[in-house]
């Protein structure tokens, strides 16, 4: 798509990507909030990568690296704009920073509800992993 833009958000981004989640990423997380993006932009500063067209704000997804696993939150792109190359551009450069970094594979967060999405992950050469299962506990401070 010419004129699409990647970028890794920077801390005056982080109103616009929590109000463009609002309108384009389906469910939301204990960590949508304003301190919890600030968190994963303070520990990794290239994990949240934004894609914008003319300098809009049209997709977003969360590359995060722990060392050892590469994790994929967040691929969201605004409603208007989909099917138009942007998801996959979006995890093109999502896997280059994996591969930069050593790691050897991604896995993804998909909403069992979310069809849509689904089938953009499919396409893009990503499977569900029918061996394992999400434990989850959340944590009160």
């Amino acid at each position: 798509m010419t004129g699409l833009r990647m970028r890794a958000a920077a801390p005056e981004d982080l109103d616009s990507v929590l109000a463009f989640w609002r309108t384009a990423a389906e469910g939301t997380s204990i960590s949508d909030d304003r301190a919890g993006v600030e968190r994963l932009v303070g520990r990794d500063p290239e994990a949240l990568v934004l894609a914008e067209l003319d300098g809009e704000l049209v997709g977003t997804v969360i590359a995060g690296f722990d060392g050892w696993r590469c994790h994929l939150y967040r691929l969201a792109v605004h409603p208007e704009r989909r099917r138009q190359g942007i998801g996959s551009a979006l995890l093109a450069a999502a896997e280059e920073r994996f591969e930069r970094l050593g790691g050897r594979r991604a896995d993804a967060m998909v909403l069992v509800r979310n069809e849509t999405a689904q089938h953009a992950w499919r396409a893009a050469g990503y499977g569900p992993e029918e061996r394992w299962r999400r434990w989850v506990k959340p944590l009160t401070h």
